[in-house]
This record gives structure tokens, C-alpha cells and sequence, in this order.
């Protein structure tokens, strides 16, 4: 890169340089998020590091693609791509302490991007985490590496900066960024025209996940969920978003599991998805909150390996995993996990959303408060904070 080299840092006039590393594919949606708000304070800004097509779409320059680092659960799939990732990481820490960008932008992915984010503010390099990692839900010990790791931290929903001043961490609240570009009145009737489906049609939205490890332990599930509920009820339709580069592990997961049932791929699209349906089955994570915003009633799933669910289970602090749910403070919508995500379970739970019209009502009154509290203009929010780090170097 060119531009970072021509001027000392903080120079008058000088776009900055900001290194940045997203490390999955919601990681990636917001980074491009937030290189949009960049972009429009800083017109001339570079960056660099790891990302995906959202970033780039931005500018941004891939040293190396987020599906480099994607990993699921807790710890075999991390061990056994741990030389990897290490190798990555040290690569490009030992490449940021020479060009010694403006600041690090670490978004997301803490189990990578902390560690690197402690070289670089050990060596003097200014640090932002982007997502603050859920030390209220599970791993709170992790707050003291944090407090070595990160200059500032921003911070998606407005319980989390009195958590981090505890600690003498300076944290923002930015709102998500999703509640910036989700509408706040849902197109139904314009993405169902969109997906060719009848507005008058029942229509059930399945998320098993966008990493392959996701793919491999929810799918499953999902699908015989679909063929189940296409059984009791003829009339409903389904649509399944697919991620890019994952059809060839999702269509024969169909054919085994859900060949007979209406149930319609799509490339991408998850947003016309969640718009359209009715009711979402859906992985936890992210999408999640995009269902939320979207205000769709929804039946959380989710499986991992053995291992990693004892992991899982030993660490959690709340009594929810879904983001809807702990933001809430309550148990808004479903959620089953592991041994409760089968069929029979998760098909009872999808048709009392569609039986119980009232509840599905007042769950989207909620998930509608809820929009307005996380909707901040993030983008500004969090490029006036970073402007803040960058003149304090």
C-alpha cells in the first residue's frame, strides 16, 4: 500500500490508514459497515488486513479472506487448524508493526483478534475492538485481556460500556448497525413479489448457519424439521438462504433429508428471506438479531459437537443464547439446543407461531421498541470514535 508511507501519522490533511481484520461473514457485514462511515468522514482513508467482498466492496485490500480464520465451535475445530491461524496472525502482526497503521480495527472474532490486538498496543499501535465479546453471557475472565488488549472498545447494545468503565476501558455505545439498515417497516409484500411467493402463502424462512461447521451440525435437523412440518401442513412454503460457496454442501443435505418438501435455495438473499416469511427457524448467532429487526417471530436451533457443548455449557453465565432473549431480559422466543433441537420439537414450535397470531403480534411490538433502541446511525457513531483514537496517538 502506498498511501499510509507518504506522510507521518497524524499528519494535517492526511487520510488515515486502518488495518482491520474481520474474521467471518457477519464479521465482514459490519466492517463494511463501518468502512462506509470511514469512507464518508475520510474520503482518501486505505485499509487493509483480512476480510471479505463487503469490506472490499470498500476499498479495503485482503492480505488475506475471512474464510481463513472461520472456525466452529469451541475448541476441535480450532485445534486442528490452530498451526494455521497462528501462522496468519503472527504473519500479519509481523506486517502491521512495520507499516504501523492509524489504528487496528479488530472486528469481531476476539479469539484471534485480541491476542493480535495486544502486540500491537504493547508496541504502541492504537487499538479498537468492533463487537464487544459476550463477557456478560460466558467467559468473563476474558475482561482482563481485553483491558491488555484494546485502547477502546464499541460496543453494539447500551448495557456494555458500564461493564468495560468498571474496568478502565473506554467504551462506546454505537447501536448495530443493522438496525441502521434493516427498515423499520418490513417490506413483506416487496420481497415476497421478489422470491415469486404468494402473499397470501404460509412461508417458513430456515437459517441452519453460513459456516460449513454450521452446516454440518444444524442442517440436518433443519431439513427434517421442513419435511415434517410440509407433512402436517401441505400448505406451507419454505426458502432457505444459502451462502456463497456452500450449495454444493446444502443440496445433497436436501436430497437425503427434505427431497419432497416445497422448499425453495436461494443464493444468498437472507434479508428478502427474513422480509417474507411469516416465521423463521434459525440459527443462533447474528441472524438472530437480523430476524429481530425484521420483526419475525422465530424458533432458535442450534448443535455442535459433544465436546464443545459441554464447553459451551460449563461457560454460559445467562440462561439464553439468543440475542433477541438477552436483550431483552426474557424469554421472547424459543430456544432449543443440542438434544432439544429435533424435528418433533422444533416443528411444534414453528406452528405455534403460525397457530397463536396474538403472540406473534406482541413479539414483534417488541422486536419494533427494540429496533428504535439499537438504531444510532452506527456508522457515525463509531468513525467519530475512531477519529478520537486516531488524534490521541
Amino acid at each position: 500500500m502506498g498511501g499510509p508511507f507518504d506522510f507521518a501519522p497524524g499528519a494535517e490533511g492526511r487520510a488515515p490508514y486502518v488495518a482491520m481484520v474481520a474474521g467471518e461473514t457477519s464479521g465482514d457485514l459490519l466492517a463494511g459497515l463501518l468502512l462506509g462511515g470511514l469512507h464518508q468522514r475520510w474520503p482518501g482513508l486505505t485499509s487493509a488486513g483480512i476480510g471479505g467482498p463487503r469490506m472490499a466492496a470498500h476499498g479495503f485490500e485482503p492480505w488475506w479472506t475471512y474464510e481463513r480464520l472461520a472456525v466452529h465451535g469451541f475448541n476441535m475445530e480450532v485445534l486442528r487448524r490452530f498451526r494455521e491461524i497462528w501462522n496468519i496472525r503472527k504473519a500479519l502482526g509481523d506486517r502491521l508493526l512495520t507499516e504501523r497503521p492509524d489504528v487496528f480495527v479488530g472486528v469481531d472474532a476476539p479469539d484471534f483478534n485480541l491476542g493480535l490486538e495486544a502486540r500491537l498496543k504493547a508496541a504502541g499501535i492504537k487499538t479498537v475492538h468492533f463487537v464487544s465479546p459476550s463477557i456478560w453471557a460466558w467467559r468473563g475472565g476474558r475482561i482482563n485481556k481485553i483491558h491488555r488488549s484494546v485502547d477502546h472498545m464499541l460496543c453494539l447494545f447500551p448495557f456494555e460500556p458500564a461493564l468495560y468503565h468498571a474496568k478502565g476501558i473506554a467504551a462506546t455505545f454505537v447501536g448495530h448497525p443493522l438496525a441502521d439498515t434493516i427498515p423499520i417497516e418490513v417490506p413483506r409484500v416487496a420481497s415476497r413479489q421478489s422470491l415469486g411467493m404468494d402473499d397470501q402463502v404460509p412461508l417458513v424462512a430456515v437459517l441452519p448457519g453460513s459456516r460449513r461447521g454450521e452446516v454440518q451440525h444444524n442442517t440436518p435437523a433443519f431439513l427434517q424439521t421442513v419435511a415434517l412440518l410440509s407433512r402436517q401442513r401441505p400448505d406451507l412454503r419454505f426458502v432457505l438462504p444459502v451462502v456463497p460457496g456452500l450449495r454444493e454442501m446444502v443440496e445433497p443435505l436436501v436430497r437425503e433429508h427434505a427431497p419432497d418438501a416445497p422448499l425453495t435455495l436461494l443464493d444468498g438473499r437472507s434479508h428478502e428471506a427474513l422480509a417474507a416469511c411469516d416465521v423463521t427457524l434459525i440459527a443462533s448467532g447474528t441472524a438472530t438479531l437480523e430476524a429481530a429487526l425484521f420483526k419475525r417471530p422465530m424458533v432458535i436451533a442450534y448443535k455442535i459437537s459433544g465436546l464443545s457443548w459441554q464447553i459451551m455449557k460449563r461457560m454460559a453465565y445467562l440462561p439464553w443464547v439468543g440475542l433477541p432473549n438477552i436483550l431483552l431480559s426474557d424469554s421472547v422466543v424459543p430456544e432449543r439446543l443440542q438434544h432439544d433441537a429435533n424435528p418433533a420439537q422444533l416443528a411444534a414450535d414453528v406452528l405455534a407461531w403460525l397457530d397463536q397470531p396474538a403472540r406473534a403480534t406482541s413479539v414483534q411490538q417488541r422486536f419494533l421498541e427494540l429496533h428504535h433502541q439499537l438504531k444510532q446511525d452506527t456508522a457515525r457513531a463509531a468513525s467519530d470514535a475512531i477519529a478520537q483514537v486516531i488524534e490521541t496517538r
